[in-house]
């Protein structure tokens, strides 16, 4: 048992550490350069000294990071990957679709949008880099005027990706409250709302609810991964015959 908790603690570690080094790539290609070591320690939530470590980590591992301590740091190189290269229209959509995900009023979506863009961005040559920096395509809307709604989206996007049931606790436009089991499979934006569509358990069903009507959502330790692909077919096929 004490080698099996010894092995846990350091998968454990390990993993910790990856995460903390890609944070820390992550930083380097979405600040402005040259990034200081106290900027970069902030945005790692790491002491001074751990993300000098890091910095050096990362240069043994192949990173081009030119800078040093008091003068701030810049990614000139990164070989975690490939090179890219887009059309310049490509290079405005993307640009464009990642502007565009304020409207979804999902705070986290936007910031995922916004540093996978920035890694796109450190893969491209000068040319189409500075084409990045520069697009000319705005798309400029009211906020959206959406009803709030208290669910957690990290536990919703996590039970749709990996499958996982959900217990929660339903408020339908009539007012009326019902508790059930939901396999969550897909989220859908609009302007006004944020929309859930589910296998709803209880009424053996395919039910589309309104994310300001779950009041209360936690996993279940149930799994409907056996179901999902045959549940999205029968779905799909249904609403094609409407």
């Amino acid at each position: 048992m004490p080698c099996l908790i010894r092995h846990l603690l350091t998968d454990y570690a390990s993993m910790a550490r990856t995460d903390r080094l890609m944070r820390l790539m992550d930083a380097l290609r979405r600040l402005p350069a040259p990034v200081t070591a106290a900027r970069l320690a902030t945005e790692t939530d790491v002491s001074r000294r751990q993300l000098y470590r890091d910095i050096a980590t990362l240069r043994a591992g192949g990173a081009l990071i030119d800078g040093e301590a008091g003068v701030g740091y810049r990614l000139t190189e990164d070989p975690a990957l490939p090179p890219q290269s887009f059309s310049q229209l490509e290079i405005e959509a993307l640009v464009l679709a990642v502007g565009d995900l304020s409207q979804t009023g999902d705070a986290a979506l936007e910031a995922a949008g916004r540093s996978a863009l920035a890694r796109i961005i450190a893969t491209l040559a000068d040319g189409q880099s500075r084409q990045a920096m520069h697009t000319v395509l705005r798309s400029f809307r009211s906020p959206p005027a959406r009803v709030e709604f208290t669910v957690d989206m990290a536990l919703l996007r996590r039970a749709c990706w990996e499958e996982l049931a959900l217990d929660v606790r339903y408020r339908d436009l009539n007012g009326r409250i019902t508790e059930r089991e939901i396999w969550p499979l897909g989220i859908s934006y609009s302007e006004r709302t944020l929309m859930v569509l589910v296998w709803c358990c209880l009424r053996q069903d395919w039910r589309v609810f309104h994310a300001a009507g779950i009041e209360t959502a936690s996993l279940n330790g149930r799994s409907f991964r056996p179901r999902r692909v045959t549940l999205l077919r029968d779905y799909v096929a249904g609403y094609a015959t409407e």
